[in-house]
């Protein structure tokens, strides 16, 4: 049998409060309430406002100087709502106006109340942003991180058999963790599938498309349905110009390397061929999803032995302002050579490092070889 969980205040001490009616009402109002908490923290914070305004203007501005008000409208901004935010400014105001009255405007400083007035500008930003969210606090911050952990995860090959190796390089622009290339795959027994997916624009702008297509495409891989076609519907269903999204599509056996691939508007994939020693161009080809209602693709097919690999990536590791996009995928396969010297596992992220160095934008790779 579970037990049952502590009780948050001692029977004993329980016992004493219900003896004491203005006690029991206290607690009952703190604890009253969804917004008990932003309630109790405005009511805190605005008590300590005025207390500081007090002891500054009756005892020493060396002591309880009037700075200490900017970390109060910091955490204000950081954990208050719009609301009681405005409630507990009328408290600084009142504080500042009490110590300037007692002590004269000259003791504040007009440094400090340009200071303050920019963090009051700060915090209301804060609130309004967190207000528009619907969370409290830094709850927002929170989710981000929780979708970045997400898509990380997601973006990850499944276990791959020991005679098997795969590597994933994404590296999105300015450094961010969002970004609008990413990968969405899948295992099951001896098929695994692949989809490496570009969406239009860069970085953070593009990172929030991305998160919602990444669960829609994630779902619909595996799914029984054609990949890229049922992901063409999905997206010619959505209202709106949000700019193209391309994706290359690889199923591939295991148990005999045989696989297969489609293309909608993606970069070609490069297949190392280990007998002539040099990467080959696939001919798979496809129009971009969400432009046409019914997606027709022209796949490629083969069989990866034994010391080939697959090469996907998206267009970010090969366009370069001023530069056409024929010349960048013949740097790519000349910079590709590097990784029979170093490995393939270990030459991925420097292929990414020498193709995307001199340029900023989202790119993507992804490596499929048997050792």
């Amino acid at each position: 049998m579970s037990s049952r969980p502590a009780p948050l205040i001692p029977p004993r001490l329980r016992a004493i409060l219900v003896r004491v009616p203005f006690l029991v009402s206290a607690v009952r109002f703190i604890r009253r309430g969804s917004l008990a908490r932003d309630r109790n923290l405005m009511v805190t914070l605005t008590m300590l406002t005025l207390v500081i305004g007090l002891l500054a203007a009756q005892i020493s501005t060396e002591w309880f100087s009037p700075s200490l008000l900017i970390l109060i409208l910091l955490v204000g901004g950081l954990q208050l709502r719009l609301a009681s935010l405005v409630k507990l400014l009328v408290a600084v105001v009142i504080s500042l106006g009490y110590i300037a009255g007692t002590l004269g405007i000259g003791r504040i400083g007009m440094g400090l109340m340009v200071t303050i007035g920019f963090t009051t500008v700060l915090a209301v930003l804060m609130a309004r942003t967190r207000g528009k969210l619907g969370v409290q606090g830094l709850r927002g911050d929170a989710m981000l991180l929780e979708l970045r952990d997400r898509l990380k995860s997601q973006g990850e090959l499944p276990p791959l058999p020991k005679d098997w190796g795969g590597k994933v390089v994404l590296k999105q622009a300015g450094g961010s963790s969002f970004g609008g290339d990413f990968l969405v795959s899948m295992r099951d027994g001896d098929k695994v599938e692949i989809a490496l997916v570009d969406v239009s624009g860069k970085g953070v702008d593009a990172g929030t498309r991305a998160l919602l297509l990444s669960g829609t495409f994630g779902g619909l891989l595996g799914s029984g349905v054609d990949f890229l076609p049922a992901c063409n519907t999905y997206l010619h269903r959505q209202r709106g110009d949000e700019g193209f999204v391309t994706a290359v599509h690889v199923r591939l056996d295991l148990a005999t390397g045989d696989y297969t691939i489609t293309s909608a508007g993606h970069p070609p994939v490069v297949k190392f061929d280990a007998g002539a020693g040099t990467w080959q161009v696939a001919t798979a080809k496809g129009v971009v999803l969400g432009v046409v209602p019914d997606l027709h693709c022209e796949p490629d097919s083969g069989t990866l032995r034994k010391g080939e690999a697959l090469l996907l990536y998206t267009d970010g590791l090969i366009e370069q302002p001023g530069r056409d996009i024929d010349a960048g995928l013949d740097k790519l396969l000349g910079e590709a050579e590097r990784l029979l010297t170093s490995g393939f596992r270990d030459g991925a992220r420097a292929l990414v490092n020498a193709m995307a160095s001199g340029h900023n934008d989202d790119c993507a790779l992804v490596l499929i070889w048997r050792p």
